[in-house]
């Protein structure tokens, strides 16, 4: 279906903090922006997290304000569902195709009432919550979602109509299309975040068949308090642990699996999760199997000798296997570095694994920037100085797309694509902003000369 043609100042591929930070400092400095986002909400990773190391705070209290900031900014629109699918430059602009999926629920007459949802017979695994709760064949994506849309996952849906029955406004359309859009903007924002790397890449640690084998946004759907559960049990029979293990570097630091690099994040989100587990379940044991605890930035030191002190046992050792005993308790097998190489296995109720942080998506198949040839992340021409600029004219960068890292760099450096942006945009004398200043200098001299 061929839709129509919009035009706006920047566009952000990827509503996650650090696209939506993007898009609100752009949008504060008078600049259209777009933000297209491939999920049915934006917020990203973050949003599904219990609470951000090292000071605890709740995720969402983070999340949440800047993600209603930007949907209700005026400046700011907002595209979920959607995908960016070529790019191409024409008058000195992009133009960008975009492919907005159908929803089978018309989002203007949707009020998220979730009528439909309730009424829906059909459960399916729910992708949010890492796979461990359920949702609806018809749902809206999480509790405090943006917008708050329903949309029909058509492949488990069973053409009930129990939906279009209930709902109060007649939003139902399983007659809806995708629609195809053009979009033209002066700069592009690429934060398009990461993913995480699949349990079952190494073979040694279950390949991702050991039931009470997860990773680590698992878990922290499993703390949050409007988690899947309401607590912590472990996924195979709901049996709360006694016993918990994570394994750093599941993924990270392995050329055999193509990921040379550090994740960055996944010794601080440990400790993180042991500490709250810890809170959780008083009587429960956290052991953290480690080659090197990277304790990089501010305060997160003093949050590594802190877990220490809680009683969390670190133990430097190689994983060498993980396999189940006969009531589907994990069992690894480890290489205890600092004690001469000893070799032994411990059994733990759970395990959680800390996997490689991995690109989501690769803009230089649209032609936009390149991209690391090692990683795979947007490659940046001066990391340093300027860490948003990309390889391509009127191309930038925030947030993971460009590499691991927390949340506070992915916002400064937000921030700092926002600023690259907003120079080049008025170097091509790009709309909004100038022209304001211009009108404002204007009358001002005017008022002056009176």
């Amino acid at each position: 279906m061929s839709g129509s043609r919009l035009s706006f100042d920047a566009l952000v591929i990827g509503g996650g903090i650090a696209g939506l930070q993007t898009a609100i400092d752009l949008g504060d400095q008078g600049y259209q922006v777009l933000v297209v986002e491939k999920e049915p909400s934006i917020g990203g990773k973050m949003i599904g997290l219990s609470k951000v190391f090292p000071t605890l705070d709740c995720s969402s209290c983070i999340c949440t304000p800047r993600m209603a900031a930007a949907s209700h900014h005026e400046n700011v629109t907002i595209m979920t569902y959607a995908e960016v699918r070529e790019t191409r430059r024409a008058n000195g602009a992009f133009e960008v195709s975009v492919l907005k999926k159908a929803r089978y629920v018309d989002e203007d007459d949707c009020t998220g009432c979730r009528l439909c949802e309730y009424e829906c017979p059909v459960d399916v695994v729910h992708e949010f919550e890492g796979g461990l709760g359920a949702r609806k064949a018809i749902y809206v994506p999480f509790n405090n979602a943006i917008p708050q849309i329903a949309l029909v996952d058509l492949e488990n849906c069973i053409l009930c109509g129990r939906c279009e029955k209930v709902c109060p406004t007649q939003g139902i359309n399983f007659l809806q299309e995708p629609e195809n859009l053009t979009v033209e903007a002066g700069a592009i924002i690429v934060s398009t975040g990461y993913h995480l790397s699949n349990l079952d890449v190494k073979e040694q640690y279950g390949g991702g068949r050991l039931k009470n084998v997860v990773d680590g946004l698992q878990v922290e759907r499993l703390l949050a308090p409007h988690g899947p559960y309401g607590r912590v049990i472990r996924p195979s029979d709901g049996k709360v642990p006694d016993s918990v293990a994570y394994i750093q570097c599941a993924g990270s630091r392995d050329r055999s699996l193509g990921v040379p690099y550090c994740s960055r994040v996944c010794c601080m989100y440990a400790v993180k999760q042991a500490m709250l587990l810890s809170g959780a379940l008083p009587l429960v044991e956290v052991t953290i199997y480690y080659m090197d605890i990277r304790a990089f930035g501010k305060g997160f030191e003093q949050f590594y000798q802190n877990a220490k002190a809680m009683g969390i046992e670190f133990v430097k050792a190689k994983v060498a296997k993980i396999t189940e005993d006969e009531n589907q308790n994990p069992v690894v097998r480890i290489e205890v570095m600092e004690e001469d190489g000893r070799v032994e296995e411990r059994t733990h109720d759970m395990i959680v694994l800390s996997p490689a942080i991995l690109p989501d998506w690769d803009p230089s198949k649209v032609g936009l920037a390149e991209t690391d040839g090692e990683d795979g992340f947007v490659r940046c021409v001066e990391p340093k100085l300027a860490p948003g600029r990309t390889t391509g004219e009127g191309v930038f960068v925030a947030g993971t797309a460009a590499g691991p890292k927390d949340i506070p760099d992915a916002i400064v450096e937000a921030g700092a694509a926002a600023t690259e942006a907003a120079a080049y945009l008025r170097g091509i004398g790009r709309t909004g902003y100038e022209r304001e200043v211009a009108s404002e200098t204007s009358g001002a001299l005017v008022s002056e000369e009176a």
